[in-house]
């Protein structure tokens, strides 16, 4: 979805003649898979993070155009609504000094955009969703200017074909409509990549998929949204609702949401770009020039553009990619889990966490997901994301009986999934040092049962006990988030609750 589209109108026929190239598609894909053409590996990694801008009063500012022109860099970007921008950290090796290098480039990066931001009285707030945001904030007329975003919601729209109906029951309930999908702009991620190999792809993402629950346990950072209280980690279902392009019929009939965990286990990537063409009609059914089995007959590298671009409208959180570079054809898993924030520090963490569980994982001899069923770890990242870092998840149970049980998400990182990160973070060649730094991170947000969800909740309700309105109270509670986030100590370190206003001089 990154790539240009002009938009334009789609009719019956185009529909049709999509499906057909994107099975031809498809067949270039097992062509090559079979044909072993695939990029050996790398050990590379990427990571994108989508932004919110701000104003000094913690509202949101539909500016991105402006702050973008003024940044005047290729690493930031669009995203859905004018509140938003997207940067991304070129592609680097796993090895190292890379996560204190990743954690430079972003404080560069950042920093320089922020100040830039400044200068038209707007700032960069990472925040899985900024608590500020109203219904009226997300509306059509503040997506932004770009082609393949009118067309997405247009398609979409039409799909569905009536409003878009929001419900999420969680500390309080939002129950409203939209008329578009600008609701969904509101999620801001951190996305980490991993190049992977055709034969390693399927434990990598299997071994994503099992841990996800857990990445948002330790991470969740969207509490808020329209001045109510919901899950600790919000976005996945206002991403799933907001992007639903089935009516309630559809649902009750079991058509699968464009935004889903999956339903099965794996065994090759092929399957998952497969599920795409069987399970999903096509939003945006525009055509390449190119003819894939041709191009692969003459020893070059197709670039499968239906294939990739009907992946990008299908919203998994552990999703599959195709790419070519230098003329040799790639995979990677992207990695979609965990919310923008707190700070770079934590997001680092994060990342280390991430890829060093998911190596040990997947390269276990008895690996997690023969002993822990699909549908327990579709419900485990449910319950991650309503309650957070003191989610209580299934998982397999140690020692030779087998079976499983449930866990404190915390004890379970603590007492099993911390040791695999460090093994997985050595096997990848991660500097010592960095490695038990940002390790260590996640063990003090264990150790404290605080992350960023639990920080604004409690620096939001210390705000009513002090008198403010709900609205006021949330301002206040993203300003103060926003200042922590500029100091950039972990967020487990930061101090609940609004500074104590000065007392002046007498």
């Amino acid at each position: 979805m990154g790539e240009k589209v002009v938009a334009g109108a789609v009719d019956m026929a185009d529909r049709r003649r999509y499906r057909d190239k994107h099975r031809e598609c498809l067949e270039g894909l097992q062509r090559l898979l079979d044909e072993k053409r695939f990029d050996r590996p790398k050990n590379l990694m990427g990571l994108e993070i989508e932004l919110n801008l701000a104003g000094p009063d913690g509202l949101p500012r539909m500016m991105n155009a402006e702050v973008l022109e003024r940044i005047a860099s290729r690493d930031f970007q669009t995203e859905l609504a004018m509140f938003n921008l997207e940067v991304n950290i070129a592609p680097h090796r796993l090895g190292g000094r890379v996560l204190d290098q990743l954690a430079e480039e972003l404080r560069t990066g950042l920093g320089y955009a922020h100040r830039k931001a400044n200068e038209v009285a707007a700032g960069i707030v990472m925040i899985g969703i900024l608590p500020t945001l109203s219904a009226e904030d997300l509306v059509s007329a503040n997506l932004s200017d770009v082609d393949r975003y009118t067309l997405l919601n247009d398609q979409i729209v039409a799909a569905r074909g009536e409003e878009f109906f929001l419900d999420i029951d969680g500390v309080e309930r939002l129950s409203c409509t939209s008329a578009s999908i600008a609701p969904e702009a509101a999620c801001t991620s951190v996305q980490l990549h991993l190049q992977v190999t055709p034969g390693r792809f399927a434990d990598v993402w299997n071994a994503a998929q099992a841990v996800a629950a857990v990445q948002i346990a330790l991470g969740a950072n969207s509490p808020f949204l329209f001045g109510r209280e919901l899950w600790r980690e919000s976005r996945p279902p206002l991403f799933q609702q907001s992007t639903d392009t089935r009516p309630p019929e559809l649902v009750a009939q079991g058509v699968r949401p464009r935004t889903w965990f999956g339903e099965r286990w794996i065994d090759s990537a092929y399957d998952l770009f497969e599920e795409n063409l069987r399970y999903f009609p096509p939003l945006l059914p525009l055509l390449d020039e190119e003819r894939p089995l041709e191009v692969i007959e003459k020893g070059d590298t197709p670039s499968l553009a239906e294939l990739v671009l009907h992946n990008g409208t299908v919203y998994r959180w552990n999703r599959p990619v195709y790419g070519v570079a230098d003329g040799v054809p790639h995979l990677r898993v992207e990695n979609r889990v965990l919310p923008a924030g707190p700070t770079v520090t934590d997001v680092i963490a994060n990342a280390a966490f991430y890829y060093g569980v998911v190596r040990a994982l997947a390269e276990d001899a008895r690996p997690v997901w023969s002993r822990l069923s699909f549908d327990a770890a579709s419900r485990n990242f449910d319950t991650a994301c309503r309650y957070g870092i003191e989610a209580r998840l299934e998982w397999p149970r140690r020692g030779r009986f087998g079976g499983t049980e449930q866990v404190a998400a915390v004890a379970l990182v603590q007492d099993e999934l911390l040791p695999l990160a460090a093994a997985g973070l050595d096997a990848w060649g991660v500097e010592p040092a960095d490695r038990d730094f940002y390790l260590g991170v996640i063990e003090e947000r264990c150790r404290l049962r605080t992350n960023g969800a639990q920080w604004q909740a409690a620096t939001y309700h210390r705000a009513l006990e002090s008198g403010l309105a709900r609205d006021a109270a949330l301002a206040a509670t993203t300003r103060r988030y926003a200042e922590l986030m500029l100091l950039g100590e972990p967020v487990h370190t930061w101090p609940v609750g609004l500074p104590e206003p000065a007392v002046p001089l007498r």
